[in-house]
């Protein structure tokens, strides 16, 4: 157990899985309170057993981000477990249907961006509300590279709303620096998520298929994913506000 953010509290959406699990037992590993948050209670107990079994602290907190009085009370539920708001992390998200723009089922794209854009301008509403009440804070987001970095066929929906994510951030980091409130996203390419596989591919043929499409040869790692989280909500990276880290491999470079 590491001490770097010791006595801090961090909220993390989307917590029950993935990347965003990997984050929230990463910043447990470094001492924080952690309250994960997301819409299913079951894959939130599991993250949670896994940081207390670790020896790290932690809650279970339901709620859907799209709605502001569940994106309010999360805020609200972890100051009231843990004292206080410290970091929080908007990592709520889904890819959505993929197909032509020509083709995107309307109420599908309508899904698509009001999970990924209004439910992390909700949660971003109310955590800054806090933190600017108290101090300051760090809030890090978590985009795509696939949006203002890159584009595919097929993906218009979710490149559309990651676009729209890395340029709320940015636009929110001017308008609360002032405040004490710094706020930065990364932008992850292809990660060992099923988010990441084609339909029906096997992880041999993802690996394979990895080797040719991304400089380094691989896909990356949570753990990879969640350090750079963590560098960007820590003291170390106060000078960084309004960052878009992408982290692909070198799909972008």
């Amino acid at each position: 157990m590491s001490t770097r953010f010791a006595d801090k509290s961090v909220l993390v959406t989307g917590g029950g899985s993935g990347i965003g699990r990997g984050i929230a037992l990463a910043f447990a590993r470094e001492g924080a309170r952690v309250a994960v948050a997301g819409r299913g209670a079951g894959p939130l107990a599991e993250t949670v057993a896994l940081i207390e079994a670790a020896g790290g602290k932690a809650v279970a907190l339901t709620g859907d981000v799209t709605n502001s009085a569940d994106a309010a009370r999360l805020v609200r539920e972890t100051v009231e477990r843990f004292g206080g708001l410290d970091v929080a992390v908007n990592n709520a998200g889904v890819f959505g249907a993929a197909g032509p723009v020509a083709e995107i089922d309307e109420d599908e794209f309508r899904r698509v961006v009001e999970i990924n854009v209004t439910g992390t301008l909700l949660a971003m509403k109310h955590q800054i509300g806090h933190m600017r009440a108290h101090g300051g804070g760090a809030i890090v987001n978590v985009s795509s590279n696939l949006g203002v970095h890159r584009r595919l066929e097929g993906v218009g929906a979710y490149a559309v709303s990651k676009a729209a994510v890395t340029a709320l951030t940015r636009a929110a980091a001017r308008d609360h620096i002032g405040e004490g409130v710094r706020i930065n996203t990364v932008s992850p390419g292809p990660v060992d998520t099923p988010m990441s596989s084609r339909p029906g591919e096997s992880d041999a043929d993802k690996s394979d298929r990895m080797k040719s499409e991304v400089p380094v040869g691989r896909s990356g790692a949570i753990a990879e994913i969640a350090a750079a989280v963590l560098y960007l909500a820590s003291p170390e990276a106060g000078y960084t506000v309004g960052a878009d880290l992408v982290l692909d491999g070198g799909v972008t470079a």
